[in-house]
């Protein structure tokens, strides 16, 4: 199977070398412009750089689109991927709001092919194995929800990229581009959804300094720069209602300084509790009552079925960020290669996708009016 990756930054290079090593034909690249898209493809050795998106999808070689665009992108880009009859890999938030997500549910349900949302964190393999867990009954029923997904890349003034901005990245920003990880990652680990949210926004730093110039993601600027307006999050404190009484809290932080790329998750059970560190991503906790607590380091022999087959390394052998992009694209592919989704696979749906764009939009009418709202008063659902 062939591929072409929309986007040429930090996010869209990780997916090409994930495929590499998958085996994937990377057939070529699109950037933010021609001369963009060619200078990275020559930097990372990909043998195309296309035009502009019909130059990609008139690629008749090309079976697998992955989208790595800014966000404001994805809506009319995955739209004509679908069109174009191709499968698509799509990053997160899936949409700018839960309308554009809606509709996109649609026509890749009408398209018939395989459209997952790139939440790679459910691809760590002790975030399987919590998963297998649970839907094995070993917490019981779940009471509590709670963590945090921290970082620091952005809490300086003069620090900038353009998830800064609303018109490109979303009214969100700490909320729409990682907290959607954590919410995406503790459904798919407890097995619910939220039912309503309570939420509070915070913005810091309400100037910052836009270089003139393009900045990398988790890059510094240098040179000219001027001083622009900060609409979107730099943190957020969000309550959450489960159905059946399980409740939840989180947090989501882009200046915290010293935290690089902290998620965590708590969940606990009625009759034991577990919690991840990604930061530790070897290590599961398995906490109880009357028995000693355990710490479960990744190892296939000790395992269940769900973790296991989402490990690739050795015991001792630490699997990473990079990783859960490998395991991710490894399960996606085999239903490509099967022509559909199956039964036991794990990877994020654009149902899944949608969900998150429901919370989201949720958040922001909560962060509004100051009260919990329903996930079921926002609109465009699928």
């Amino acid at each position: 199977m062939n591929a072409a990756v929309i986007g040429t930054g930090f996010i869209g290079t990780v997916h090409v070398q994930a495929l590499r090593r998958l085996g994937v034909q990377v057939r070529g690249v699109l950037g933010s412009s021609a001369e963009r898209g060619a200078a990275r493809a020559a930097e990372i050795g990909v043998p195309k750089a296309y035009r502009d998106l019909d130059d990609l999808l008139g690629d008749g070689d090309v079976d697998v689109v992955h989208v790595t665009s800014p966000n404001h992108a994805h809506y009319a880009q995955v739209k004509a991927i679908l069109k174009a009859g191709k499968h698509v890999i799509c990053e997160k938030p899936l949409a700018m709001t839960s309308a554009e997500s809606a509709e996109m549910v649609e026509i890749a349900k009408a398209s018939g092919k395989v459209a997952a949302v790139c939440y790679n964190i459910r691809f760590y393999p002790l975030n399987q194995q919590a998963h297998g867990m649970v839907k094995d009954g070993h917490l019981g029923d779940i009471r509590f929800v709670t963590g945090h997904y921290h970082q620091d890349w952005l809490a300086k003034d003069d620090d900038w990229n353009w998830r800064l901005v609303a018109e490109e990245g979303g009214a969100l920003r700490s909320v729409g581009d990682i907290g959607t990880h954590w919410v995406d990652l503790t459904s798919f680990v407890a097995g619910l959804k939220a039912d309503a949210v309570m939420a509070e926004l915070a913005t810091f730093i309400p100037e910052r300094k836009r270089p003139t110039g393009p900045v990398e993601t988790f890059g510094r600027a240098s040179g000219a720069a001027e001083t622009v307006e900060i609409t979107t999050d730099d943190a957020a404190m969000i309550m959450v209602r489960y159905p059946g009484g399980a409740r939840g809290v989180m947090s989501t932080s882009q200046v915290n300084m010293g935290r690089k790329n902290s998620l965590q998750w708590d969940i606990a059970g009625q009759t034991a509790s577990a919690a991840w560190d990604s930061e530790t991503p070897d290590h599961l906790f398995v906490g109880h009552r009357d028995r000693p607590n355990e710490i479960l380091m990744r190892d296939f022999t000790l395992m269940n079925e769900t973790g296991t087959r989402a490990a690739t390394l050795p015991p001792g052998h630490v699997e990473g960020f990079a990783d859960s992009f490998f395991n991710f694209f490894r399960a996606v592919y085999t239903d490509v290669h099967s022509g559909a989704r199956q039964d036991d696979s794990t990877w994020a749906t654009f149902e899944d996708g949608h969900y998150e764009m429901l919370f989201c939009d949720a958040v922001i009418l909560s962060a509004r009016e100051g009260r919990w709202v329903s996930l079921d008063e926002i609109g465009g659902s699928a």
